[in-house]
């Protein structure tokens, strides 16, 4: 029986979970983590345990793919089952994912408190799934983890009260310090894939309001496309999008997903970075590479308002290329100090640990 039950189910949340859960091991706070299977092919997901360092996840739920609905009430089943077993003394939780969701309403209705990290984000468009989980999860939360100030804000205008609520930095960033110098080793894949610093578009486009609506989606590729001719343009292909995939786009350079290292590799040496992905926002920011999102609206605010960030909703082609073509004249990025220090995880783990001594 563990203290702490952490559950994830996406590749953003392996990044997470395995600084904190580094964390909870040097507080003497024992863990055991869920799997929902939400992402579940090796380059989705096995391949993140084996170069994150995480420990091996104790229940592999095996969820799949599926509609948000029939996701999300076979995960809370099956959690439910886990916590009705173990009794932990906390769930733990990150992000806005289906799984996220889950876990928080399997536990709360059983009275296990619920933590939540990166609490506090806020897209305000409530027509996109992880807004809904978001919103829901920090409502049920009795620990909220705020990354920023402005998270805090958010939390507070909506009453949660101030003593729930603790302003730790961003996990993500910790993350990034820490596996920066492990990601060198990966370096071969800019000679595999024939490109070298600064001479390529790194492309990530996976969330369904892009998939799941053919104009969207056609009008990123299309502005892609029209910037081959001078850039390499790199697209690491979520299973999703390539479902989704209409024809007559071979200049661009679609590839399978890759590690998380071999990530690192790739965001730090493009010369853009175009992405959908909330995590991919971050982490453009923290190796100083300049970021276009690829969406009406982003969580991540401070970004956007420090200038390392543009929204390009996808609207049209030539609104997105517009917006690339601005951001490949910008000089590089450079830190502004919006994620904390790099210490999150300890201060994370440090709380939860208190907490369960009482």
């Amino acid at each position: 029986m563990s203290e702490v039950l952490t559950i994830v189910g996406a590749r953003p949340q392996f990044v997470k979970a395995s600084v904190v859960s580094r964390a909870l091991i040097a507080e003497d706070v024992t863990e055991e983590i869920v799997h929902t299977g939400q992402h579940y092919d090796d380059n989705m997901s096995e391949v993140f345990f084996r170069e994150l360092e995480i420990p091996r996840p104790h229940h592999n739920l095996g969820i799949g793919s599926g509609s948000h609905g029939l996701q999300t009430g076979r995960m809370i089943e099956s959690i439910e089952a886990i916590l009705l077993a173990n009794s932990p003394k906390m769930v733990l939780l990150y992000g806005d994912t289906n799984s996220t969701l889950a876990g928080a309403l399997a536990a709360v209705k059983l009275h296990i408190p619920v933590a939540h990290v990166e609490a506090g984000m806020r897209s305000f468009n409530r027509r996109i799934p992880e807004e809904i989980n978001r919103v829901v999860t920090d409502h049920v939360a009795e620990i909220l983890f705020a990354p920023t100030e402005s998270a805090h804000r958010n939390l507070l205008s909506e009453g949660i009260h101030e003593d729930a609520i603790q302003v730790t930095g961003d996990v993500m960033y910790d993350a990034a310090l820490y596996f920066a110098k492990k990601a060198q080793d990966r370096a071969s894949i800019l000679e595999r894939l024939g490109l070298s610093s600064g001479s390529y578009l790194l492309a990530t486009i996976h969330r369904a309001e892009n998939t799941d609506y053919p104009q969207r989606l056609l009008a990123i590729l299309e502005a892609l496309k029209s910037l081959s001719k001078e850039y390499r343009i790199v697209v690491p292909i979520h299973p999703r999008t390539k479902k989704s995939l209409p024809d007559g786009f071979g200049d661009l350079n679609f590839i399978d997903p890759v590690g998380y290292l071999e990530m690192v590799v790739l965001e730090k040496n493009a010369r853009l970075i175009a992405t959908d992905s909330g995590g991919v926002q971050k982490e453009a920011y923290f190796y100083q590479v300049p970021c276009v999102t690829l969406r009406d609206e982003t969580e991540w605010v401070e970004l956007v308002e420090c200038g390392c960030n543009r929204l390009a909703p996808p609207t049209s082609t030539e609104d997105v290329l517009a917006v690339l073509k601005v951001s490949l004249g910008e000089p590089p990025v450079t830190h502004t100090g919006l994620y904390g220090d790099g210490h999150a995880a300890e201060r994370i783990a440090r709380l939860i640990a208190r907490r369960i001594a009482g």
